[in-house]
């Protein structure tokens, strides 16, 4: 499942490269193994596939074109943007076409009166903000991987990042998209307007992940750059106090632009890769920034404080400069490179809780790494519950990595359990596929292959990710989806 396979030689493959190249440059459509193998992952790299050919085409048309001759011919297509997923979302298939939008990296339009921007879904997430930083404005949501991903994987993936708590998720960012869906059809959702009327297709092609079209231009909103901009640092002796402290905040009617969790081993880490200034000694540190108006940050910097304090923070202070700022979150967005060094192979988890239940969540954690015997380092984005911890792990070591999966199921099953979800952020495709069975029931999942079908009715985009069938829930042991509200027999199809 995880080992890195060769594409199964198909009489097909010579016949759709020609084909393919009639209306794209040959360079533009790679089919050898060593021009196949950059492709053969995304971030989750314990799950390996060379496709059968990778195409990079330039244009909407070329996109349209890929679509249509690969519907004729009933091939798969994974579109895919920087690859720096965590999910397996981009993970191709041995018998299909990977479709990389690393060609469409245009900024369009930066429409200051309208305070939205039109680009193409290889813009990388930072390039929107650093397009739009001399008009004042700025593109809200930035995953940790913000210098990498793009904006058209953000979509598939409704990416969040460390100011989703206040700003929201890319879901709430995106005006429009146009996608083109697997018959090679362009639609356009949404625009430069607050609302549409209709069904709103637009949320629903947010965090689709690639299964009901491919994204070819996408329209964000941009905000203001806030008069004042200051984060806080609260050091704790104890992580379930530091988990107290996130709700203390939230409840006393204060949203702060973010507020993120490290424990000791992520501090460490982070400490000894960016140098950020954050105590090692700590059991957890909060990171708690206020933006806004001048007046409201030096009110809400007081009040904050005084939470911290009383919630048992053995230290808080506050970034005194921009430098300092910028150092201080440079620690937190560089957790996941830093705790690389801490072992061979780490596992990024992904899920979400209600936030009163984030020190029960965080004990429970802790016992299931001395169960499993493999160290975790907690990051969270705590203000949303969501929670990512890093299991450390030697994929050499046989039979870790398969421990690792297991433990790192318990946490997504623990996740919902106590009212929570499988992801936050990540998504699910390949990876999250067995916790989808125990957190939803036959007729849900019935529901979501319905709208796949509505859209891709030969099951062609990126199929086998996100949503599993019946059969696979099966499988996996999860058996929980068999009590859903419809007749099995009815979803045998599933």
């Amino acid at each position: 499942m995880h080992a890195t396979s060769t594409p199964t030689p198909s009489p097909d493959r010579a016949a759709l490269v020609r084909d393919l190249r009639r209306f794209m440059p040959a360079e533009s459509v790679l089919f050898e193994a060593e021009d196949l193998r950059p492709y053969e992952c995304d971030g989750l790299s314990a799950y390996r596939e060379l496709p059968l050919v990778v195409c990079l085409p330039e244009t909407v048309e070329q996109v349209q074109q890929v679509l249509k001759l690969c519907h004729e011919r009933q091939v798969p297509v994974v579109a895919r943007g920087a690859g720096t997923g965590l999910s397996g979302g981009a993970l191709p298939l041995a018998d299909g076409v990977l479709l990389s939008l690393a060609k469409f990296k245009r900024i369009l339009e930066i429409d200051t009166e309208n305070r939205v921007a039109r680009v193409q879904p290889g813009v990388c997430n930072l390039a929107i903000s650093q397009a739009a930083a001399p008009c004042g404005l700025y593109y809200a949501p930035d995953p940790s991987s913000q210098i990498a991903c793009t904006i058209g994987g953000n979509v598939a993936e409704n990416s969040g990042g460390v100011h989703c708590l206040k700003y929201g998720l890319t879901v709430h960012n995106v005006l429009g998209l146009k996608i083109v869906t697997m018959d090679g059809e362009l639609l356009e959702l949404g625009g430069k307007a607050l609302d549409t009327p209709g069904y709103d297709l637009l949320a629903l092609m947010t965090g689709s992940e690639g299964l009901l079209g491919v994204i070819v231009e996408v329209t964000v909103k941009l905000l203001p750059k806030p008069e004042r901009a200051q984060v806080l640092l609260a050091a704790f002796d104890d992580v379930a106090k530091a988990g107290e402290a996130v709700g203390a905040i939230i409840a006393a009617g204060i949203i702060p632009g973010g507020l993120e969790m490290m424990d000791n081993p992520a501090i460490r880490a982070a400490e000894a890769f960016v140098h950020a200034g954050y105590p090692t000694d700590a059991a957890a540190i909060l990171l708690c920034e206020l933006d806004g108006a001048n007046a409201e940050v030096s009110e809400q910097i007081f009040q904050v404080r005084e939470l911290l304090r009383a919630c048992g923070a053995t230290e808080v202070r506050s970034a005194e400069t921009e430098a300092e700022r910028q150092k201080l979150w440079a620690g937190r967005k560089a957790a996941f490179p830093a705790v690389g060094r801490l072992s061979p192979d780490y596992y990024c988890m992904d899920g979400t809780i209600p936030r009163f239940r984030l020190p029960e969540v965080l004990q429970e954690i802790a016992r299931l790494s001395a169960e499993y015997g493999l160290p975790v380092a907690n990051v969270f984005h705590a203000g949303d519950g969501n929670l990512h911890p890093l299991i450390l792990f030697d994929a050499n070591q046989p039979g870790e990595l398969e421990r690792t999966e297991a433990f790192g199921r318990q946490i997504l099953e623990l996740c919902v359990a106590v009212g929570g979800t499988v992801t936050g952020e990540h998504g699910v495709g390949v990876e999250k596929l067995a916790p989808m069975c125990s957190q939803f029931a036959a007729a849900e999942l019935a529901q979501f292959h319905a709208v796949k079908h509505a859209f891709d009715p030969a099951g062609l985009l990126n199929p086998g990710k996100a949503v599993p069938t019946l059969h696979r829930c099966a499988e996996f042991g999860a058996m929980h989806v068999h009590a859903g509200r419809l007749p099995f027999s009815e979803l045998e199809r599933f």
